[in-house]
């Protein structure tokens, strides 16, 4: 028989002088909340003057006030431990204290803080931080180019390039992917809803395939490639490339593996396709590994970066791809936010980490105890499957309550502390995101959260 879930009490944390525990004891480290707050959140504005296709606030119904590392504070006085991270857009936590003081630094200098595409001291600083700290140490030479504020922007700007630079105009996409909401980037984008919200109801120069695995089990995708490619009269001609998340997220936390990664790179090689790696929310360390596709050892021709590139939230999208594919002529691609200075500034506060001797050794902790917390919650519930990699944890509740447990784990964990999102098809996999820097305390916290939740469900 297998185990049940267990739940043990613990004092309060989440504020001030947070409790201090022995970090072996797995414990349930959160305070159910005694009283209500005597009244709902001020929120007559929002409903008043913000659109409808707001979504956070009607999972978060709380208004924040500030934040710190993986904490959030509310205007009522409760406090939340943060597994979201802005859609992976805070890998290093709210606020963190050495961006911070680089941005502080700037602002009171007066340093330039629009600078579309010109030259300026933060756009070089953070080039020169992103080879020497980035790229370098992983054998990489790209040319940046800096598409816009937005991941769709980087996506739009890769699938623009290929085209150009082979003369080709199809796409290989695959099924459950999700690399943006503008018109582009839906185009090779699988999320039903995504598409379905955009109008794009199919298109001519996108070839769906199947991802390595997903909810309908394994499926062997590059045989599927190399025999359409084969095929004279498959109906496909040959595309211009191949858009791959190495780990889809918002698809429900799928990886692939590193093998079937290699495969793919043979078989774009052999015919020419460029390879393109969306890497905007598998990036910046959330896997362990700077980019998520480096486990595999290959190279991809064009790689999309952006929500934790900045470090510190703030708006910036990279497209990086092989300088022999730099076919542009100047201001075929613009964007007036392109040359977001501040951004800039953060970036290379952020790509400066990851020479660091001291971040470095402590990424492997808190990944080591999720993947533990993975390991335990299948022994206890055999029917929940655990996906992930590094800083991501993917709890699929597909085989025991589907959409509607998830839902009900997500709402458990909000009134008890605790912001999580959801991912996959229907909404079945609960996503969770801690920032690469969370505590001991914040992570224990956060896990027990989660236990009590999925125990209560």
């Amino acid at each position: 028989m297998p185990r049940r879930l267990r739940a043990a009490t613990s004092r309060p944390v989440g504020t001030a002088g947070e409790n201090r525990k022995d970090p072996i004891t797995m414990t349930l480290a959160f305070t159910p909340p005694t009283t209500a707050p005597p009244e709902g959140p001020d929120v007559a504005v929002f409903e008043r003057y913000e659109s409808h296709v707001r979504s956070y606030c009607r999972k978060f119904p709380v208004v924040f006030e500030r934040a710190k590392g993986a904490r959030l504070y509310a205007e009522d006085g409760r406090v939340f431990t943060d597994f979201f991270c802005g859609a992976g857009s805070l890998n290093y936590g709210h606020n963190p204290g050495p961006i911070k003081e680089r941005i502080a630094d700037y602002l009171a200098s007066d340093g330039m803080m629009h600078g579309l595409d010109m030259y300026t001291v933060a756009k070089r600083s953070f080039l020169v931080a992103l080879t020497e700290h980035i790229l370098r140490p992983r054998g990489l030479e790209y040319t940046a180019q800096f598409s816009g504020p937005t991941g769709a922007d980087a996506v739009e700007a890769a699938l623009k390039l290929a085209r150009k630079a082979t003369g080709r105009r199809g796409i290989f996409a695959f099924s459950g992917g999700y690399h943006g909401m503008t018109r582009g980037s839906l185009a090779v984008t699988g999320n039903g809803r995504a598409r379905r919200a955009g109008g794009v109801h199919g298109q001519d120069e996108v070839t769906f395939i199947p991802y390595e695995d997903g909810p309908q089990g394994p499926f062997d995708s590059i045989a599927f490639i190399e025999r359409l490619l084969a095929d004279s009269s498959s109906g496909v001609e040959l595309p211009a490339a191949v858009i791959v998340e190495p780990l889809q997220m918002e698809g429900g936390v799928y990886q692939a593996s590193a093998d079937w990664l290699r495969r793919l790179r043979v078989v774009t090689e052999r015919h020419g396709i460029l390879l393109i790696c969306d890497e905007i929310q598998s990036g910046c360390g959330r896997t362990g590994t700077f980019f998520a596709f480096e486990e595999s050892g290959i190279v991809p021709d064009i790689v999309t970066v952006s929500k934790s590139i900045s470090g510190y939230g703030l708006p910036l999208a990279l497209t990086l791809f092989r300088p022999g594919l730099d076919v542009w002529e100047p201001g075929e691609h613009t964007g007036t936010f392109r040359g977001n200075q501040l951004a800039f500034v953060a970036a290379t506060a952020a790509a400066e980490l990851w020479s660091d001797p001291d971040f470095l050794d402590r990424l492997p902790v808190p990944a080591r105890r999720l993947a533990e917390f993975g390991a335990e919650l299948v022994a206890a519930e055999p029917e929940i499957v655990i996906r992930g990699r590094g800083m991501v944890l993917g709890i699929d509740l597909g085989r025991k309550g589907g959409g509607k447990r998830a839902e009900e784990v997500q709402r458990y964990a909000f009134d008890h502390g605790l912001i999580v999102e959801l991912s996959g098809r229907d909404d079945e996999v609960i996503k969770v995101l801690p920032p690469l820097t969370v505590t001991p305390e914040e992570l224990d916290h956060g896990i027990g959260v989660l236990r009590a939740a999925l125990l209560s469900s």
